[in-house]
Formats: C-alpha cells, sequence, structure tokens
C-alpha cells in the first residue's frame, strides 16, 4: 500500500469523495453532514492522502489545521472493495504521524452515531481517541459524535 499526499486532481479521488458524501448525505439529516467537499479540501490548512494499490485508490484522509496545537481528521473514507484490509488504520496512522511532527497537542475529529458509523468509531476507539465535547464550529447534535486523543509521545 502506498499513501502519499495528494493534490486532489485525480478522477478516482472525486468519484471516492463523491461516494463519501453521498454515503454522509444517505444517513444522516443534511445538517448533520459535515463531510468537506472536493473544493473546501484544497484549503491551505488542510492537508489530504490517499491509499493506493498500484492504480486502485483504496481510500483517502485529511488533516485540518484549527490552530498551532489542534488539528481535526476529515474525510476518512475506504472504498469498498479495499475495507478490511487495513487502509484507515494506515491512513490513520499517517495522519497522527504528521500531526505530531507539527507539533500538535491534540487531534479530534466528528463521526455519526448511526450502526453506519460504528466501525469507524471503533477504529478511533482503537486508536486511542474517546469521546468529547464538540469543538471548533461543531454543536451537540443527535447524529454526530465528537471524539479526540492528545498526542503526547
Amino acid at each position: 500500500m502506498d499513501i502519499r499526499l495528494d493534490d486532489l486532481r485525480g478522477p478516482e479521488i472525486a468519484e471516492l469523495l463523491n461516494i463519501h458524501l453521498d454515503f454522509a448525505r444517505e444517513v444522516s439529516p443534511p445538517e448533520s453532514v459535515h463531510a468537506l467537499d472536493l473544493e473546501a479540501l484544497r484549503a491551505p490548512h488542510i492537508s489530504f492522502w490517499t491509499a493506493w494499490d498500484g492504480d486502485r485508490l483504496l481510500g483517502c484522509g485529511a488533516l485540518k489545521e484549527l490552530d498551532s496545537t489542534h488539528g481535526e481528521i476529515k474525510s476518512m473514507h475506504t472504498a469498498k472493495a479495499a475495507r478490511g484490509r487495513g487502509v484507515a488504520a494506515a491512513l490513520l496512522t499517517r495522519i497522527m504521524g504528521e500531526a505530531r511532527m507539527r507539533g500538535y497537542q491534540r487531534l479530534s475529529l466528528e463521526t455519526g452515531v448511526t450502526e453506519d458509523f460504528a466501525p469507524a468509531r471503533m477504529l478511533y476507539q482503537r486508536f486511542g481517541f474517546d469521546t468529547c465535547a464538540p469543538f471548533a464550529d461543531y454543536f451537540a447534535d443527535p447524529f454526530s459524535v465528537c471524539m479526540t486523543r492528545t498526542l503526547a509521545d
């Protein structure tokens, strides 16, 4: 598996992000969908990685800088055909490593609470993330859960 910093220009990436957004919109009400589209992910304070097997896109994930000590995980998604192969864990490991390298003290995320998001929540818990109060621009929402962890070595 090759994980690379991506410029979000490939058609495979646009397709995977559309699948990600469609999924979020299908299982959550509009006000509870916090997934970013392609243009929003191109913001200068967001870094985006993709995982590949040859020319096959396996998954993606992003790191958004909230401030000089706090980052947010965004747009984690594994292609359906690649699930169960450790793609999300590899991407999360890469993102956490980058966050540490930047000197972030905390890494947070928002995800859904329905059964559709259970695999994501279990992954984050396995990596030491705990439920927390809403952060940044998030608000209390029965369809969302915020999670965070410190990045002390």
